[in-house]
């Protein structure tokens, strides 16, 4: 008999991470899919036509560096092209950054809760997480100036926050920055910025201060979740550094032709826009008139903080009612905001409950 011989062995990091978890996806028409952030509208027709005619080319390799998509987002955030880098989605970008700045045994600070990819990401690159607890919903901004060490290498801000909704402020974040080393990196993740009018100006943070890098995705309002494509905007050498470390054609040339598209049709994503933040401000008016404390949330999502057991029992509810949304263990449900029918159903699932919450 032919003894088994060690093969190789995965490293031991990889037993030891959560895996991440994504919003349940919807089985059919009936279902109401309210737990991935995503945007329910269809894709806009320029992008359907730019998908279309590029899927004649899927035989040729895209333009690596993404030269003219880097071009049009520099010109759409004021920014110069060298001063922007491309990625898979905010998540490779984060990524991508990650890998450029962090040695074995570094510090990443971040809030907690806030996006599930960062602890995930953080320990992938080598560095150790750091995670702050929220102060009631909001990032505690000093307890996370207070925990940089001479390890820490990067700042990681969700503004508006994910899965809380609530977004920093530019002057609390220029308090921060006064606060922390200039080698220290600060990322400001702003997924869900085209949602946010609470007035946070990361681009101004960025022009005054050079340790700041912004990092945004075309997933949420421009409604490209399926393509992949995000990008960062740095000081140049910033910049280059998160370019050098993403993946050989990692962003597709569907996914750059959809994201030119996009943002050459900025005016209808911003109608949708404006359409998200109406029905948002009547859900939350809505669900405090149903009992429910939730906070100002400047995303496209709300959300309830709620013991494990009422979540469960929600969950249950919501699953009964052909509805998704997504539960957090110990915290709460989020709540994806979609058109106004979808939305009631959610409410009709909340309502018996409201007072008690």
């Amino acid at each position: 008999m032919t003894p088994t011989l060690p093969g190789p062995v995965p490293r031991s990091l990889l037993s030891q991470l959560p895996a991440y978890v994504a919003g349940r996806r919807a089985a059919g028409a009936e279902v109401a899919a309210l737990a991935s952030n995503e945007s329910h509208f269809a894709p806009l027709p320029a992008v359907v036509d730019a998908i279309s005619q590029g899927a004649a080319r899927v035989n040729r390799y895209p333009d690596p560096q993404g030269l003219e998509l880097r071009a049009a987002i520099a010109k759409h955030v004021g920014a110069g092209t060298d001063e922007v880098a491309i990625g898979p989605g905010s998540s490779g970008v984060l990524q991508q950054l990650l890998t450029a700045l962090c040695e074995p045994g570094d510090e990443v600070i971040h809030a907690w809760r806030s996006f599930e990819a960062y602890p995930i990401l953080v320990r992938l690159a080598g560095a150790v997480a750091v995670g702050v607890p929220l102060a009631g919903e909001r990032h505690d901004l000093a307890a996370m100036a207070a925990a940089v060490t001479d390890r820490t290498r990067l700042i990681l801000l969700c503004t508006p926050n994910n899965p809380t909704g609530v977004a920093l402020t530019t002057a609390e974040v220029d308090d921060l920055l006064a606060r922390v080393p200039q080698h220290v990196l600060v990322a400001i993740d702003e997924a869900y910025v085209e949602y946010d009018d609470s007035g946070f100006d990361g681009l101004e943070l960025l022009r005054r201060h050079p340790n700041v890098c912004l990092v945004r995705t075309f997933s949420k309002a421009h409604g490209l979740a399926g393509l992949r494509v995000g990008y960062a905007v740095a000081r140049p050498e910033i910049a280059e550094a998160v370019r050098r470390t993403m993946l050989t054609f990692a962003v597709t040339d569907l996914a750059q032709s959809a994201a030119l598209a996009s943002l050459a049709a900025v005016d209808e994503m911003e109608r949708r826009v404006r359409e998200v933040r109406a029905e948002r401000e009547r859900m939350i008016a809505r669900l405090r008139e149903l009992g429910w404390e939730t906070p100002d949330s400047q995303a496209n999502f709300v959300w309830l903080r709620c013991s494990d057991e009422r979540r469960e029992h929600l969950m249950e509810s919501f699953d009964h009612a052909d509805v998704l949304v997504r539960g957090y263990a110990g915290d709460g449900i989020r709540i994806t905001i979609a058109d106004r029918v979808a939305n009631d159903r959610a409410l009709a699932v909340l309502a018996p409950v409201g007072a008690l919450a």
